[in-house]
């Protein structure tokens, strides 16, 4: 009865530790499938505004669009005031000079239409200049953040649109701080 008893709880461990590696042969393609499917998500939109090299970018276009604003109304005040003087003149004038005051205007006014397209293309191109500056230094650090804690994917929540997402596994202010850290502005 010793040796059967024996051979009971030698076979009551075995069946114990094939159905404990069996457990553990489901369980590890489980937890290695949510390992490989491991997602985060930023919204770089919100680091370009609230990272300390995006703000002074902010500022920077601000400056220029300040300035182009500034150019334009000192335009606009020079073709209104002829506009004006134009119309208040017109009854005293000649046909000869009418016409050729009203070509005048028009022709300032079709320079200060110009202008404003000028400017707003140019105010695009300082913007896009801004920002191609920063956001590759932005995407290095996503990425950083990505292969050091194993993530299959990082989401744009601006690129892609997104119903639902876990804020726990929002990187966006993560990001911000280790872009402020690590980022230095080439002057």
């Amino acid at each position: 009865t010793m040796k059967g008893n024996r051979g009971n709880k030698s076979m009551k461990i075995n069946k114990l530790i094939v159905m404990g590696l069996m457990a553990m042969a489901v369980a590890l393609p489980v937890a290695r499938a949510e390992a490989e499917d491991k997602t985060g998500f930023v919204d770089i939109q919100k680091i370009m505004i609230t990272s300390n090299a995006g703000k002074k970018a902010g500022e920077d276009y601000k400056m220029a669009f300040e300035k182009a604003k500034k150019a334009i109304q000192g335009r606009e005040s020079e073709v209104v005031r002829l506009r004006d003087e134009l119309e208040k003149e017109r009854p005293t004038l000649k046909e000869e000079v009418l016409k050729e005051r009203e070509l005048a205007y028009q022709k300032r006014a079709r320079d200060y239409e110009l202008f404003i397209k000028d400017s707003e293309e140019e105010l695009q191109k300082k913007d896009r200049e801004l920002s191609s500056k920063i956001i590759p230094e932005i995407m290095k650090v996503v990425q950083s953040i990505g292969a050091r804690e194993k993530y299959t994917m990082i989401i744009d929540l601006n690129a892609t649109p997104v119903t639902y997402h876990a804020k726990e596994s929002e990187l966006t202010m993560r990001v911000i701080e280790e872009f402020n850290q690590t980022y230095k502005p080439v002057e």
